[in-house]
């Protein structure tokens, strides 16, 4: 009982301590929720579950105290933890945390703070994470054990009581509307909230199942690609790549001077161009289920279905190109570790960071920049290959934190990429850009105005009679798009044969480069759209245009995430 030896010579009275702990409680639990990006509920002022411990223990004999205060104490702190992450998913991703499904995005924070700040900042930001962690358990268990001491006078039991018939009536506060705007059990709401979507998931679970299942339209699909005549085609996701780039006030200046330069690098290449928008499945990142949807013909917006499909083993963009004749290849720069799902999805070669042999400069969280990435693949990949060749590439230079901004540099000088060297320490450090928000989004910009550019020099130098399509994975966070904004992304295919263009033209794309308004469904129905267009058997209209639900459209509940349970 040492600890409570510690406690007994606190020099505060008792009442100080009740109402310190009951406003620390308070605000710990209704603060996150005043700036909850993505609901629409009152702020509130009073968390009732705050005014049930502080009642509670003031009531509470020690030795009923000591062991519960520990238990009080990380239920509290659990839904403090599931409120943060809501707030920061919410930032970050648009939509809530779903412990369901995003518990690997766990490494994923990992690496991109050990990319941004290096190793070594960011093994001390998680260790004062886990500390200060720590130290509330510690001082709330504490501070929870000192209401219940022994009592020299009633005083304590009469304030318990109190609360606890304050919380009564907060309970019966909905009735109320005044009351009710201003009242609310947060901890409960992230509690219930995480069943709720643990519920969700594994009903979606099942309902993925049983359409891959049932997947009539995909599978009977033999593409022949005959419209293509053997062309090389080349799928390449820029990073954070959204229409809020082309149609923003805040980029439209910078986004039409990059689609002016990229128009005048295909006429001077003799290339057309087609464009349509279409919606991600996600947000501000988990990039491989934008690249999934298209591959697979499927929306996938969770990793749940992502394992799903990798583990039918059914059709995809790629195994239709193989059986046509295509070699096919990955090329993904930021694919650092171990990927079983490359195997799975059945490519010919991975050129991971590993396998590419880049001697320049890591650039903060960039393991390289999109002008090696495109001169690694042209001189290492589609020279080598022997037959036609259909190639996924990942562009991360626009992957936050989006410095530094690298020139284009002479593409005959690129070697094995030492040129790029001097520009390891240009710019900003990341922490110093991402304090102001203004600075972050002019960075942005920069940074996808460098990839776009990039990838149509590209195309001018060696897309030759290939066909190009280059599409955005996901819009960037909230931070940069704004709340609410689209989900939407442009898709871009480039080719020098009319016939190739005007095939997706009568799919619904539009000539140009400007991503259209109005949007030509999701990127699920890309790999419809390009079966279609190209050869094979038609995909029924239904599946690609209409939004019901299908294999290849998401369905209406599967469009937005469950948010919250109030």
């Amino acid at each position: 009982m040492s600890e409570l030896g510690l406690l007994s010579r606190l020099r505060w009275p008792w009442w100080a301590h009740a109402g310190a702990l009951l406003i620390g409680l308070n605000a710990m639990m209704v603060a996150p929720e005043w700036w909850m990006p993505y609901t629409g509920f009152p702020e509130p002022l009073i968390a009732l579950e705050s005014v049930l411990i502080v009642g509670a223990f003031l009531m509470l004999p020690l030795t009923i105290a000591y062991w519960l205060a520990p238990i009080a104490s990380l239920v509290v702190l659990v839904g403090l933890g599931l409120a943060l992450s809501d707030l920061g998913m919410g930032w970050a991703l648009g939509r809530p945390l779903n412990l369901a499904i995003d518990l690997p995005l766990a490494l994923s924070v990992e690496h991109l703070l050990r990319g941004a700040l290096g190793r070594p900042a960011a093994i001390v930001v998680l260790l004062l994470g886990a500390l200060t962690v720590a130290a509330l358990v510690v001082g709330l268990t504490r501070g929870l054990w000192r209401l219940s001491q022994p009592m020299r006078d009633r005083g304590w039991r009469i304030v318990g009581g109190v609360c606890l018939l304050v919380l009564a009536g907060g309970l019966a506060a909905p009735s109320a509307r005044s009351i009710a705007d201003y009242v609310d059990t947060p901890v409960n709401i992230r509690l219930t909230d995480q069943v709720d979507r643990l519920m969700h998931t594994l009903a979606a679970r099942e309902e993925f199942a049983q359409a891959l299942d049932g997947d009539a339209a995909l599978s009977a699909a033999k593409a022949n690609f005959a419209g293509l005549k053997q062309r090389d085609v080349v799928l390449a996701f820029v990073e954070s790549y959204g229409v809020s780039f082309i149609h923003d006030p805040r980029y439209r200046q910078r986004s039409q001077g990059t689609l002016q330069a990229m128009r005048a690098a295909f006429d001077a290449a003799g290339l057309g161009v087609v464009s349509a928008s279409l919606r991600s499945p996600v947000q501000g990142g988990q990039s491989w289920l934008a690249h999934a949807s298209v591959l697979s013909g499927h929306w996938i917006n969770d990793q749940i279905r992502y394992d799903l499909y990798l583990e039918a083993g059914a059709p995809s963009l790629i195994r239709d190109f193989a059986q046509t004749g295509y070699q096919t290849a990955a090329i993904m720069p930021a694919i650092t570790k171990a990927w079983p799902a490359g195997e799975q999805w059945g490519y010919d070669q991975i050129h991971d960071a590993a396998r590419i042999n880049y001697a320049g400069p890591a650039l903060n969280w960039v393991t390289m920049p999109d002008q090696y990435t495109w001169h690694y693949f042209e001189s290492e990949v589609r020279a080598q290959a022997d037959l036609p060749l259909f190639a996924e590439l990942a562009l991360i230079s626009s992957h936050a934190p989006w410095t530094p901004i690298l020139p284009q540099l002479d593409w005959d000088l690129l070697s094995d990429g030492r040129l790029f060297t001097p520009w390891a320490q240009v710019g900003p450090t990341p922490a110093a850009l991402w304090s102001d928000q203004a600075r972050i989004q002019r960075y942005y910009a920069r940074a996808v105005d460098y990839a776009l550019r990039t990838a149509a020099q590209w195309a001018q130098r060696a897309l030759d009679d290939g066909v190009l399509v280059l599409l955005g994975d996901h819009q960037a966070a909230p931070l940069i798009t704004g709340e609410g904004a689209s989900r939407d992304v442009p898709v871009h295919v480039i080719s020098a044969d009319p016939q190739v263009l005007e095939a997706l033209v009568q799919r619904g794309f539009e000539p140009g480069l400007s991503a259209p308004e109005h949007r030509l469904g999701s990127l699920a129905d890309l790999r419809g759209h390009f079966i279609a267009a190209w050869g094979g058997m038609p995909i029924p209209e239904t599946s690609a245009h209409s939004g019901q639900p299908s294999a290849m459209a998401p369905s209406p509940q599967n469009q937005q995430e469950s948010v919250s349970g109030r």
